[in-house]
């Protein structure tokens, strides 16, 4: 089927294509809402406040940011893949997309936990790191040390505060400052009700 025929079948009879671009133009419109409203640029970034723009991520913003973690990574550091860019942005689109999905629909759990290919990502960021920084400070890793890192336990598995803390869920860190989100609603509606006063 060549290119024409098939832009000719999917055009639609001469008497609908009012009514189809009014319905493309509503969900044109409600994807460009939808991607203001959730301040989905912000995710193409590094910056770890941008992890707070989900409420339920207050306390792992809050704990990373007592962690000796918050001075040399960010949350992509460990959380994304570093093997190339387009695997990284792939992997943080998915990944988002399944956390959008989570918290829209009210799935989110009171404790969050990885699943299995964050866990993956992790395994292998943490290693890279720590295998970077021992390098740069002399360190070598012993006969010993290879044994009780090379058996199959996930890094956390042993250092269990870092770098969140022992204590997970929702209200674990009641009281922590985290930055806020800003508002979604525009400048000019927000003064309406300041206006007319």
């Amino acid at each position: 089927m060549g290119i024409n025929k098939l832009l000719n079948y999917l055009k639609p009879p001469s008497n609908w294509i009012f009514y189809v671009n009014i319905l493309i133009a509503f969900f044109v419109g409600i994807f460009i809402y939808a991607f203001y409203v959730s301040n989905a640029a912000s995710y193409l970034s590094d910056k770890p406040e941008t992890c707070v723009n989900c409420h339920v991520m207050r306390p792992e913003f809050a704990t990373w940011q007592h962690s000796s973690h918050r001075e040399v990574a960010t949350c992509n550091d460990c959380h994304v893949p570093h093997n190339n860019v387009l695997n990284k942005y792939y992997f943080k689109a998915k990944d988002g997309l399944r956390h959008a999905t989570m918290f829209t629909l009210r799935m989110e759990p009171q404790v969050i936990k990885m699943h299995e290919a964050g866990q993956e990502v992790v395994q292998e960021n943490c290693k890279g790191c720590h295998q970077r920084v021992n390098q740069n400070v002399g360190l070598q890793h012993v006969t010993l040390e290879d044994k009780l890192h090379n058996n199959g336990k996930l890094c956390w598995d042993c250092h269990r505060e870092v770098p969140h803390g022992r204590v997970k869920g929702l209200n674990s860190t009641p009281n922590s400052k985290v930055p806020l989100p800003g508002s979604p609603v525009p400048e000019f509606i927000r003064n309406l009700n300041t206006n007319n006063k």
